[in-house]
């Protein structure tokens, strides 16, 4: 578990060299239960998960719709970068980031789990959902949108599919692709920018498109 501190002399903390006072920062190490010094959202960060040495984060409005109350609810490895990116979790979601992933201006929505592995370069615009967050007929969504309304009762909500989502580990997601539920990425895969992803993909394949397919 990561013990890192802040410090203004420019000093290595934990593997993560700490710009000295004043000067511009741009990344802090993630530490849980804390707030990032000099964080323009001001929130702190949830004290339940579990981060590896040398994870990094440009702020905490990472965590801006992380409600999950599982006594872990996310766990990181270690050597990671998160920039701009949302880690949305329901109150029951578990989302697990291997090491030396760098997931960029991504979100990640997470009901029940989301899995992704290690040396996983996630680009800006990509969404990974394990739950579609609503149902799917038409009937079940009038009876869900009576049951969430102002006047409603949550607890009379339609049942939603929820299937979790693996990323193997080695796998690059291109720009604005969009992995959904119950989806499996082998390992060494490519997501091409702009795919929609609703099956499978093999270890090593190449995929594009919407819905996505396999190019090599």
């Amino acid at each position: 578990m990561s013990n890192a501190v802040e410090t203004t002399t420019g000093e290595t903390h934990d593997g993560v060299t700490i710009a000295p006072e004043g000067a511009a920062r741009m990344f802090h190490p993630l530490v849980p239960g804390k707030a990032l010094p000099g964080d323009w959202f001001h929130r702190i960060v949830p004290a339940n998960i579990e981060i590896g040495h040398n994870v990094v984060i440009d702020s905490s409005a990472c965590f801006k719709h992380f409600f999950s109350k599982r006594p872990v609810g996310l766990r990181v490895g270690s050597n990671v970068t998160l920039c701009r990116a949302s880690l949305a979790a329901e109150e029951n979601g578990l989302i697990e980031i291997g090491d030396y992933c760098y997931i960029a201006n991504a979100s990640l929505v997470c009901s029940e789990r989301i899995s992704i592995g290690s040396h996983v370069l996630i680009a800006g615009g990509v969404t990974i959902a394990d739950s579609d967050f609503h149902p799917i007929s038409p009937a079940g969504r009038i009876a869900d949108t009576i049951a969430i309304s102002p006047l409603g009762d949550r607890t009379h909500r339609p049942k939603i599919e929820v299937r979790p989502v693996v990323i193997e580990d080695n796998v690059w997601i291109g720009y604005n692709a969009t992995i959904l539920k119950g989806v499996r990425v082998g390992e060494g895969a490519v997501i091409e920018p702009g795919a929609v992803v609703l099956r499978d993909v093999p270890s090593l394949a190449r995929v594009m498109g919407n819905p996505a397919r396999i190019t090599q």
